[in-house]
């Protein structure tokens, strides 16, 4: 029996379409990778008995970056990148292993059907697969059709079993064009963003953002907020005047009544208007007007509508709104919800969609209505060739949604059903008045056929700053100094650089690649030769933003507090907090950047024996990892085999006290390449580290003093420890209060060990063999991570291993 492959683009996707497939009656099983699920079941295709396997990828499988020293900021010219720099494409995500877990799926298998998402990215994401799966399944003969692409707008019974009846190919060149998009945003971004990154931060303390960023889509973005900023600042509000009369009718009801002047700008002529008419007792009717007029329909619901609402309306992110609508849909209760389209195919099942909210208990009562007197025909909107606009495609309660997804599902819905609904009517009646000489106006509506509301009532969350802008009540963007200067800069270097009308330019010949009507090679060779010259431009004319930093900014010399001495003029240097945290020294004007995300702070004033500098102490917190680093090492790797960013835990000197090769321990549990340190400073609350991963293993708590000896296990190799405990709380028998072993292998230490938490079982959990072997300290004498050909006894179990 021959086998077909099916791949989703998501875990839950892959599921659904399974359970619709199989009608049911499949298994499943847990791949490889852990985070994507293999559904099996039997049934036909192509007129014959075969095994289908259903399973999915978690988006992208690969990604683009440069290779080797183009990855690394201090070693080539930005410029380089726009044509000299190779790029390669590797794992998105390196822990999933997806390519290794898709060739074991695919591994013998005659037949592959891609059910990506239909959209240009989903159309990459095939052919990221096809690389992955063709050389493993089995080869064709006489020319054998193997590979196959199911396009479907929903996760309906209907759509899902027409999309395979109606097999088609992939879209290699829809894939073509998010290639060269891909290597377009990669080369331009990161050209402009090291460039101003490396050229502002080496001036200014207090820009407080890790990276000041460039994106050919995220900049144009940013200039519409500051000059929508620069509008509302710059404008000058004057004063004005204007009369309003209230008039009581015979039935005791006022109305009010508007002024035909509308306002006036100077205060004497509205006070000789308001002289000549409050002498007046009584209003003149002069004219009556009634008028019926209709309010349209709301159009179909694409994906910027839909955002737009949950942003305005919901108080919902866009990121956040998207994530929830594409939940929505892998759950079967929404179509797609990226669409540019608003307008419904002659073809699409209107009253189908209808029908599945007849006996709904919020609008039953409007749609049953719709469907007994006829719906109305939506209104002719765009149609952008991708999918259907944005549809419930079954009922759903709030009990059963909830939260936020049940917000923007009812939003969906009642859009849905104001599209098919007739327009609202309504009678506007007019009377004019005069008093004295002047003329009032009074208007009013009287509704003769309602429409749905497709609103929602108004529920705004503030949310956080970003680098840019802040988001403020009403969702407001409000752009930071950093964001504006940044704007004021482009406009006055290179306009083109944050107007949105040369990506524009861009994303029209991506779209003709994807049309087959432009070659791929000459749409990225013609657009990164103008952004080259762009950035030349740029760089020789940063000077002209600089100017505008320097009146927003402080130089690096007088930002930050003193912390730690230069090992070269001996001199404080200051700690400059603001993102990127760093070190700098006024006198060298130099600039040591500092591990960041944590705390740091004076190390005892200890120096580094090799260049005098201060050490300081990073840290992450009370239970997570602490560990000391020279400015001047982490900077500039002292030694052949280390690399920039690397504290005093990996350092590979042979004597300094607090080096990898003083108080290494083993290798780490977790992952390949890390080995367990001893950090100095985690006392009465012992602690070891890795210093490549994430595990902190607490251990020996009130112990007086924790030493990392110089001899090693006979049975693991590991380094052993000696522990000094204080007399009064020695856990040890006779009243001993030192003990040396290895906190592996050493049955006193496992009784010292408390075990606190594990993400996930590995070998040091569990007895028997395991992945990993040796635990070799680390020393000079063997580099960190070598694996030793003999693994430590079950009984190294008993480490504690928490995950910060």
């Amino acid at each position: 029996m021959k086998t077909v492959l099916m791949v989703a683009e998501k875990p839950s996707l892959a599921q659904s379409i399974a359970k619709i497939l199989s009608r049911g009656s499949l298994s499943s099983h847990k791949g490889l990778n852990g985070a994507c699920s293999v559904h099996e079941y039997t049934g036909t295709f192509a007129g014959q008995p075969v095994r289908f396997k259903m399973t999915s990828v978690c988006g992208h499988v690969m990604t683009l970056d440069f290779l080797g020293k183009y990855n690394k900021w201090d070693k080539v010219d930005p410029a380089e990148l726009f044509s000299q720099a190779p790029t390669e494409k590797k794992e998105a995500n390196p822990k999933l292993n997806m390519v290794k877990f898709l060739q074991v799926e695919g591994r013998g298998c005659d037949y592959i059907v891609l059910w990506l998402d239909c959209d240009k990215e989903g159309e990459n994401i095939c052919f990221e697969v096809l690389d992955a799966v063709l050389p493993v399944m089995n080869k064709a003969h006489g020319g054998e059709k193997t590979v196959f692409r199911a396009r479907f707008s929903s996760i309906t019974d209907t759509d899902i079993c027409n999309a395979m009846a109606c097999l088609g190919e992939p879209d290699h060149n829809e894939a073509l064009s998010v290639d060269a998009r891909q290597e377009l945003d990669l080369r331009i971004g990161c050209a402009f963003t090291r460039f101003q990154t490396k050229y502002f931060q080496g001036k200014y303390g207090d820009l407080d953002s890790s990276l000041i960023s460039f994106g050919p889509c995220q900049t144009p973005t940013l200039g519409f907020c500051v000059e929508r900023h620069d509008k509302i600042q710059s404008f000058k509000p004057e004063t004005y005047w204007v009369l309003q009369a209230k008039v009581n009718t015979d039935k005791d009801r006022s109305l009010l009544l508007d002024w035909d002047r509308v306002r006036v700008f100077d205060r004497e002529i509205a006070q000789m208007f308001l002289n000549m008419t409050k002498l007046e007792k009584e209003a003149q009717v002069e004219a009556t007007s009634r008028k019926e007029k209709a309010k349209q329909r709301p159009l179909a619901l694409n994906t910027v509508e839909m955002l737009r609402v949950a942003s305005s309306s919901l108080g919902m992110g866009p990121q956040h709104a998207m994530q929830t609508a594409e939940r929505l849909y892998t759950q079967g209760y929404i179509s797609y919800p990226r669409t540019e389209t608003t307008h419904y195919p002659e073809n699409f099942d209107l009253k189908g969609s209808l029908r599945q909210q007849a006996n709904h208990p919020y609008w039953a009562d409007t749609v049953k209505r719709l469907l007994a007197e006829g719906i109305n025909r939506p209104r002719k909107g765009h149609d952008a060739g991708d999918h259907p606009p944005i549809t419930p495609m079954k009922s759903a309660t709030e009990a059963e949604l909830g939260g936020d997804a049940w917000r923007l599902y009812e939003y969906i819905t009642r859009h849905f059903i104001a599209t098919v609904s007739h327009d609202c009517k309504y009678l506007q009646s007019t009377i004019s008045f005069r008093i004295g000489p002047e003329l009032f106006t009074c208007s009013g509506k009287t509704v003769l056929s309602p429409g749905t509301d497709a609103s929602i009532p108004v529920h705004i969350n503030n949310i956080c700053q970003r680098n840019y802008v802040t988001v403020e009540s009403g969702r407001r963007l409000k752009p930071t100094n950093l964001g504006i200067v940044l704007v004021h800069g482009y406009y006055k270097i290179d306009a083109e650089l944050v107007l949105p009308t040369i990506r524009s330019a861009v994303e029209k010949q991506l779209n003709l690649i994807a049309q087959g009507k432009a070659d791929y090679r000459q749409v990225l060779g013609h657009t990164l030769d103008v952004f080259k010259r762009k950035f030349h431009y740029f760089v020789d004319s940063i000077a002209g933003m600089d100017e505008l930093m320097e009146v927003s900014f402080s130089p690096l010399a007088a930002t930050g507090k003193p912390l730690s001495r230069c090992g070269k003029c001996h001199r404080f240097m200051k700690y400059i907090q603001a993102k990127p945290s760093r070190l700098h020294c006024s006198h060298c004007d130099e600039t040591y950047t500092l591990p960041q995300n944590g705390t740091i702070k004076l190390y005892k004033e200890l120096r580094c024996p090799l260049d005098d500098f201060e050490l300081v102490l990073w840290s992450s917190g009370s239970r997570g990892k602490s560990y000391p680093l020279c400015p001047y090492c982490y900077n500039h790797p002292p030694f052949r085999d280390m690399k920039k960013g690397m504290g005093c835990n990996e350092c590979t000197h042979p004597s300094c006290q607090h080096s990898l090769s003083m108080l290494g321990i083993g290798q780490c549990v977790e992952c390949e390449s890390g080995v367990l340190v001893l950090d100095p400073t985690s006392g009465p609350k012992w602690k070891v580290a890795c210093n490549k991963c994430s595990v902190v293993a607490h251990c020996f708590e009130n112990a007086h003093r924790v030493r990392v000896s110089a001899d090693t296990c006979s049975v693991c190799e590991a380094a052993l420890l000696d522990v000094d405990f204080n007399k009064a709380k020695s856990p040890l028998p006779g009243d001993e209060t030192q003990h040396m072993g290895c906190v592996f292998c050493d049955p006193i230490f496992q009784e010292l060990v408390e075990l606190k938490h594990a993400a996930s079982c590995h070998p040091m959990h569990r007895g028997g063999p395991g992945r990993r072997q040796g635990r070799g300290r680390g020393r000079a004498r063997r580099p960190p991570g070598k694996p030793n050909p003999r693994r430590p006894k079950d009984k190294m179990s008993a480490l504690a291993a928490y995950f910060v």
